[in-house]
């Protein structure tokens, strides 16, 4: 597995979750756009297929002013409803401007 240090302010981090799939893809856009150079896509569970959608769609929309730059791939650990522990996947997605 290959680590990529990427540093992106806490402001760039983008959390996938139930929301229809174009208002991250707007987010990641003008973060992009606004906030600096790099953004971070993050999600767990049934969330990682919207947020590679929303990668993938973020460098598509851009026609070459995004690139894809690391994905990270995790089993996170997570105290489940009854105590006992939950593991639950987890992805981050690094975008840049070229």
């Amino acid at each position: 597995m290959v680590t990529t240090e990427i540093t992106t302010s806490a402001t760039n981090v983008i959390y996938v979750g139930q929301k229809p799939l174009m208002n991250y893809v707007l987010a990641a856009g003008k973060r992009l756009v606004e906030d600096g150079s790099s953004v971070l896509i993050q999600a767990r569970g049934r969330s990682i297929s919207k947020a590679v959608d929303v990668a993938l769609i973020t460098v598509d929309r851009a026609k070459g002013g995004v690139k894809l730059d690391d994905i990270g791939i995790n089993t996170e650990v997570l105290p489940g409803a009854d105590g006992s522990p939950l593991n639950v996947s987890s992805i981050k997605i690094f975008l840049s401007k070229p």
